[in-house]
């Protein structure tokens, strides 16, 4: 394992949810952090937080993924302040439940360059400098990326070309040092179905299913791997395969 103390990590998504959790367990491990998503005040907000309890070296970096020059930006702003990148987690996701006869072309196109656009544009992004750092890149799947899903199957299709292209990226970089791990959680407690009505952290009770702290735990196993790496790690909620 690499002691996180001594790395540099870039975390999209990081305003809420799991990008949020990862963003204070790395924190509590001692690395240095750049914050990247929309929402510049919550980052800031959170930026503050990890400043207040762990003394965090925190960059706040604004971008929207499905923008490649804002990813680029994010970047280079990252290695400009730390000096380098050693762990890269691709978490921005969206996710819009809907029959696909009447799904809108915003929700399919949000998805679509949310989900696979920002994860590839922040791969290409990164490698270069993950290359020159022996690190790791964490591609946040999806339970859904793993088994049809009826009610989003859109959705579902983005996380199986995620999961796909960080294998096969895992793949190309393997032998020049990079390890790509990813991490398929099923329901999450988290702000995710809000955009159809009732989020998780609304529909579930804490404790009912897996809570963003626990897949940040496994987000932050994955980035301090160092040799051999994990390709990937699921967190099912315990009754998930239950009657299927």
């Amino acid at each position: 394992m690499v002691d996180l103390s001594t790395s540099t990590a870039l975390v999209t998504g990081a305003s809420s949810g799991i990008g949020a959790a990862t963003a204070r367990t790395l924190a509590a491990e001692g690395a240095d952090l750049a914050l990247c998503a929309r929402s510049e005040d919550d980052l800031r907000a959170l930026a503050d937080d990890l400043r207040d309890r762990h003394d965090a070296a925190v960059l706040v970096a604004p971008a929207d993924v499905r923008r490649d020059a804002e990813v680029v930006a994010a970047v280079e702003a990252t290695v400009d302040r730390f000096g380098g990148l050693d762990a890269v987690v691709a978490n921005a996701g969206v996710g819009r439940g809907s029959d696909v006869a009447t799904m809108s072309d915003e929700a399919y196109e949000a998805m679509q360059e949310t989900n696979v656009d920002g994860t590839f544009y922040l791969t290409r992004a990164a490698l270069p400098h993950l290359v020159a750092a022996s690190g790791n890149l964490v591609v946040v799947g999806s339970f859904a990326g793993q088994y049809p899903r009826s009610y989003n199957p859109v959705y579902a299709a983005t996380k199986w070309w995620v999961r796909g292209f960080a294998h096969s990226v895992a793949a190309q970089v393997g032998d020049e040092g990079v390890g790509v791990s990813v991490i398929n959680p099923s329901e999450v407690r988290t702000r995710f179905g809000e955009a159809d009505g009732e989020a998780f952290e609304e529909r579930f009770d804490p404790g009912e299913v897996t809570e963003p702290e626990e897949v940040a735990e496994a987000i932050a196993f994955a980035a301090g791997q160092e040799g051999s790496t994990v390709q990937e790690l699921d967190l099912y909620r315990r009754d998930k395969l239950t009657g299927l």
